[in-house]
C-alpha cells in the first residue's frame, strides 16, 4: 500500500497523512495474524477513532471587500480611522464639559446657601447661646 500525497509533501498536514497510512498499513497486515474477536473489537476501536478525529480546518483567504464609492475616492482607511476617532474625542469633550457644569451648578447653590445665611438675621436666643459665643470667640482668633 504505497500513500498518495493530496498535499504539497513539506507541509505539516502531508506529513502527518503519510504517517497515519504507514500506521494503519502496519496495523493491517498484523491483523492477519489475529483472532477473529480481537480483530473485531480493533475494528470497531478504529472506526470510533475516525468518528472523533478531528476536522483539519481549511484555510480560506480573507474576503476583500472592493468599493467604488466615494469612501474609496478618499482613501477608506484614513477617513475610518478618522470616523472612529471623532466620536471618542466628542464625548470626552462632553464629559469634560458635563464637569465642568456640575461643579459650578454646585457652587453657585453653595454661594447662596451661604450668602442667606449670612445675611439672615439672627433670632434673640442665638445671642444668647453659650456655643455662639465660642464660636464668636475662636473665630476672632482664627482672624488673628
Amino acid at each position: 500500500m504505497k500513500p498518495s500525497n493530496s498535499a504539497p509533501s513539506g507541509s505539516a498536514a502531508a506529513i502527518e497523512e503519510q504517517f497515519g497510512r504507514r500506521v494503519a498499513a502496519r496495523l493491517s497486515a498484523g491483523n492477519l495474524e489475529l483472532s477473529h474477536d480481537i480483530g473485531e473489537r480493533l475494528r470497531a476501536a478504529r472506526v470510533q477513532a475516525v468518528a472523533r478525529r478531528k476536522a483539519v480546518p481549511q484555510l480560506r483567504p480573507a474576503p476583500v471587500a472592493l468599493s467604488n464609492g466615494p469612501a474609496a475616492a478618499l482613501g477608506g482607511g484614513w477617513w475610518t480611522r478618522i470616523g472612529s476617532v471623532v466620536p471618542l474625542v466628542a464625548l470626552a469633550a462632553g464629559l469634560m464639559a458635563i464637569s465642568v457644569i456640575q461643579d459650578e451648578r454646585r457652587t453657585n447653590e453653595l454661594a447662596e446657601v451661604d450668602s442667606a445665611l449670612l445675611t439672615d438675621d439672627l433670632p434673640p436666643a442665638a445671642y444668647t447661646d453659650p456655643g455662639f459665643a465660642q464660636f464668636l470667640k475662636t473665630s476672632d482668633a482664627a482672624e488673628r
